[in-house]
């Protein structure tokens, strides 16, 4: 018998360069830490730290 798909959640990333660029991927809720990415944020065109918040 298979299992079911995990239950991975929905989180946002937000960009600490203060632009409201933000990106949204899933994460395992079973990892209490916060997630948090050197990305790259096209408003201020470079590589800038995005940490998760809540996804409304």
């Amino acid at each position: 018998m298979a299992k079911g798909k995990g239950k991975a959640i929905l989180v946002k990333l937000l960009s600490a360069a203060g632009t409201g660029f933000f990106y949204v991927t899933t994460k395992n809720p079973r990892v209490p830490t916060k997630l948090a990415f050197r990305k790259y944020d096209p408003m201020v065109q470079q590589h800038v730290l995005f940490t998760e918040t809540k996804l409304k």
